[in-house]
């Protein structure tokens, strides 16, 4: 019998930290402080510093642009309607890259002020612009700056850039697009791009009869301008400058409307038009499901989705004109698989979800960034749970927590709020922490609240601040205010018993503590009392209770068997369980698993290994847990059981530690050999039988396991002699495509075939197969196709993929130092690529030896790695793995024997 729970609370991260969040500069400009040395004969450049001031505001932008799709530049004008907040002689903005011709400042009457050529000054590390005007600018009044510019179409992802693609005859055509976020609009025209100037547009584009020009707007009026096409779109909404978007095309549309009369079309390159039906039939759907779910008609009259050949992000939600990568919009039944098919439904349903969260009320700054991303994330699963509920996407939520938690328990981890000011730093608060653990708390908080309360909570919310600027407090104010007396609880248990009390707890003293700090939360379990538990209890009483204390204690009643903390992993927090706790837990796994709900079982797993990678659990326990899963039917505990086991592969043989290797390739293979048996080569059965048929057989056929390999050659050379025309299964091609790559012949064909493929997707299996060869010398070759064969916008997943390849990860990792300077030109310093670089490379490192070359090479590019919090995790990683291996392999050598044995 047991009475009592005794819990402890640490953060697994270690020192917790806080953050508040920058204010907006409202300062005039003081030609009293120290300048930088810019200037126009003897004007300083008059503001110093990296944020806008705040006397000087847009109201409303009429821009003119044309692109030059043959000379790759571009000319334009901006007129931009001001409103002055106090007396100055200054005008400060953003603008990079940008040749400004001429300025003039306009009365509200659109009469000149000055006669003069107004000067224009430069901040190019701040990528500021300064317009001085003569006469004084006087507060509470309206003027207009007019200004003349012009610029190089983009050779890389940021701003106005430019794209190409290759049709099946070998023409080659051009496209301009834009990506503005988070501070590229700057690059295209000159603007104040922070998200809090928010204003309306009005813009027309220049073209030729044989391209298509497409604006956040729909197109109000076409006239014709010296032999040219100009569109005039209607005036937007009242927006940040980082959701403009324009792109001048040749592309085709597939069109629908939705039940309120939204005008949807999704957008393609002419040969891949028909692979873009899917995208259209999910866009109406889950547009219309966010109109109900957030009683709020989409305010826009149009919502066009476009596909850019090169694109760097997944996707940009710009307002009206939503632009992705290929591979994230485009699905080609005949080559696409059924996790194509959940990836591009996610996709779109996080982008739209952005159209009010993030474009109707935007952060006020870019440190609160999670507002728009983490709400973005959960209302993927949210949206696509109820309107595709056959994707079973709640499968990949407990996913999208363990990759927060993995990166929240490094040291090098960061509060969800944090401070960021420069471009880079901004840049990097797209991270996991933004988006995944801003999702995983919101999930938290909504099985707090109830799906109600959390549901009329956003809603007012975004009612209240509908085209303005939000903080982290206005959401909390909103929660509380639907229900003025919240009860919210830090855990869930499950046991037998009654129910304790309900305990209250103000809101915004709670999620401010998600917020502000860093690190998982680790909640120690521990009984007291004599008790007897029985393993099978199948009690499904669920418990709620607050911890207000470090330690804390709780009568768990008289009846009650098994604990299992964390229902469901509703909460954002590991558990251990001290004592018998985990060997109780085992037991109940090996008896009856079913006691527990999958989610349950996935969460017992990762806790187990988690604490174990943290030194609080013996890895022999963790194995000893997971061996009820010949017994699990269910993919998603099956698969979270195998990938830890996969990891331990992959770790011991990059370290060619043979013995263990070879032990473990045995043990997986003689353990999980009846539900490898169990798959079929084919495309058929649920999304989740499909996910586990495509993972499984993977990892299979890496290990060597010969009925895999057999059938997998059968397969690849029916593909040859098909002359690479054969469709094979979507789910499994690139397990086939991998073993073929093998052979010098199966290397060549399918460079081949990815060269002239039209479908993204099968592009896709095809660079991750050919990065598997184990010729080290097709790998360097590889490495150097980029820009001849493969698109830069690919070759951060390629350098990471040579470098998940044990005899490529140490190539990727000379690339990278190599080309250092290369990538950071292509990608931007902060960016995504760029991190995703960093981690690939080095993450499967696992040696002091490794760890110091890895230190001397950012100690030698300090300047720009000390910009990088990301530097920090990669060696945050590192030493991480050389720890795991010094406390649990020879623990895992033991294991093994006996098992084998």
């Amino acid at each position: 019998m047991v009475r009592f729970l005794v819990l402890a609370l640490l953060s697994l991260a270690g020192v917790t930290q806080t953050s508040a969040s920058p204010t907006q500069a409202s300062e005039r400009p003081n030609s009293t402080e120290e300048q930088p040395p810019l200037g126009t004969g003897s004007l300083p450049f008059p503001w110093s510093r990296l944020r806008l001031p705040g006397y000087v505001v847009p109201l409303h932008y009429h821009l003119l642009l044309h692109p030059n799709l043959t000379m790759l530049s571009y000319s334009g004008t901006v007129r931009i309607e001001l409103q002055v907040q106090n007396n100055t002689n200054w005008v400060v903005l953003h603008s990079k890259g940008l040749r400004i011709t001429t300025a003039t400042m306009l009365d509200q009457n659109l009469a000149h002020l000055s006669d003069q050529v107004l000067p224009v000054l430069h901040n190019p590390t701040h990528e500021q612009t300064a317009i001085f005007s003569p006469r004084v600018l006087s507060g509470g009044q309206k003027y207009f700056l007019f200004l003349e510019f012009g610029a190089e179409l983009g050779e890389g992802f940021y701003g106005f850039y430019r794209s190409t693609y290759r049709t099946s005859t070998g023409e080659t055509r051009t496209l301009a697009s834009t990506h503005f976020e988070p501070t590229s609009a700057r690059m295209a025209f000159p603007c104040f791009d922070e998200p809090s100037f928010k204003a309306n547009y009005s813009i027309s584009i220049r073209r030729s009869r044989a391209h298509t020009a497409l604006s956040n707007m729909p197109v109000q009026t076409v006239v014709l301008n010296d032999g040219l096409m100009e569109d005039r779109f209607a005036v937007s909404v009242r927006m940040s400058s980082y959701l403009v978007a324009f792109i001048v095309c040749d592309f085709r549309s597939v069109s629908a409307t939705t039940a309120s009369g939204v005008k949807v079309s999704v957008y393609a390159a002419p040969e891949k038009w028909q692979q873009t039906r899917y995208a259209l039939k999910a866009a109406v759907k889950l547009l219309e499901f966010y109109e109900k779910y957030f009683n709020i008609k989409y305010p826009l009259p149009k919502q066009d989705l476009v596909a850019i050949p090169d694109f760097q992000a997944g996707a940009m939600e710009n307002w009206g004109l939503i632009t992705f990568r290929e591979t994230s919009l485009l699905y080609d039944p005949a080559t696409s698989s059924a996790s194509d098919r959940v990836w591009v439904t996610m996709v779109i349903a996080h982008e739209l979800a952005h159209q009010w969260f993030g474009n109707l009320v935007t952060m006020e700054w870019w440190n609160d960034i999670w507002l728009n991303e983490g709400f973005a994330r959960y209302m993927e699963y949210i949206s696509v749970n109820a309107t595709y509920p056959k994707l079973r996407v709640e499968d990949y939520l407990v996913d999208t927590c363990f990759a927060a938690i993995g990166r929240d328990s490094l040291n090098s981890s960061r509060p969800i709020s944090s401070a960021a000011e420069s471009p880079t730093q901004i840049e990097e608060m797209f991270d996991t922490v933004s988006y995944d653990k801003g999702a995983c708390v919101l999930h938290m908080l909504r099985h707090y609240l109830t799906d109600q309360v959390f549901q009329s909570g956003i809603v007012r919310y975004l009612h209240r601040y509908s085209y303005s600027n939000a903080h982290n407090q206005d959401l909390w104010d909103s929660l509380a205010n639907v229900r003025r007396s919240i009860k919210l609880y830090i855990f869930y248990y499950k046991l037998g018993g009654s129910s304790p009390e309900w305990e209250h707890l103000d809101l915004t003293t709670m999620m401010n503590t998600w917020m502000l700090q860093t690190g998982v939360p680790l909640v120690t379990v521990a009984r007291q009392g004599s008790r007897h538990i029985p393993a099978t209890d199948t009690s499904t009483s669920i418990h709620r209770h607050l911890m207000t204390t470090l330690t804390d204690s709780v009568d768990v009643g008289e009846e009650v068997g098994w604990v299992k903390v964390n229902v469901d992993m509703a909460g954002y927090y590991l558990v251990h369980y001290d004592g018998s706790g985990w060997d109780d837990l085992i037991q109940l796994l090996k008896d009856n698993h079913t006691a527990l709900s999958f989610m349950d079982r996935t969460h017992l797993i990762h806790n187990a290994f988690q604490l174990t990678t943290a030194g609080r659990l013996s890895l022999d326990k963790a194995l000893d847990l997971i061996g009820y899963l010949r017994s699990e039917s269910h993919t998603v505990p099956l698969l979270e059981g195998l990938a830890y086991l996969e990891a331990f592969y992959r770790m011991v043989e990059r370290r060619d530690l043979s013995d263990v290797t070879q032990n473990l390739r045995t043990y997986i293979l003689w353990y999980f050999r009846g539900v490898i048996d169990r798959q079929t080569w084919s495309d058929k059965g649920s999304v989740s039988e499909r996910r586990l048929r495509s993972e499984l057989l993977s990892l299979a056929c890496h290990l060597g396991d010969l009925p895999c390999l057999k059938q997998a050659q059968r397969s690849f050379t029916h593909w040859l002699d098909s002359n690479s025309t054969l469709n094979l299964p979507a789910d499994v091609a690139e397990t086939v495509y991998s073993v073929g790559a093998q052979e010098d012949t199966g290397w060549e064909s399918l460079l081949q075939t990815y060269t002239h493929s039209l479908s993204e997707t099968h592009k896709r299996k095809i660079l991750s197969a050919l990065a598997s060869s184990r010729d080290t010398n097709k790998l360097t070759r590889y490495l150097g196709l980029e820009g001849e064969v493969i698109r830069t916008q690919d070759l951060d997943s390629l350098i990471a993929m040579v470098a998940r390849n044990p005899r490529g990860h140490h190539l990727a990792w000379s690339y990278l130092q190599k080309y250092w300077s290369t990538l950071v030109d292509k990608f931007q310093l902060g960016s995504f690529s760029i991190r995703n670089i960093i981690i690939g490379t080095t993450a499967q490192f696992s040696s002091t030896e490794e760890l110091t070359e890895v230190r001397v090479f950012f100690e030698s590019i300090h300047e720009q790695a000390s910009q990088l919090r990301v530097t920090e995790v990669a060696m945050d990683n590192i030493q991480k793995n050389i720890l795991w291996l010094q406390r649990n392999l020879g623990t895992l050598r033991s294991w093994l024997k006996q098992q084998i044995d």
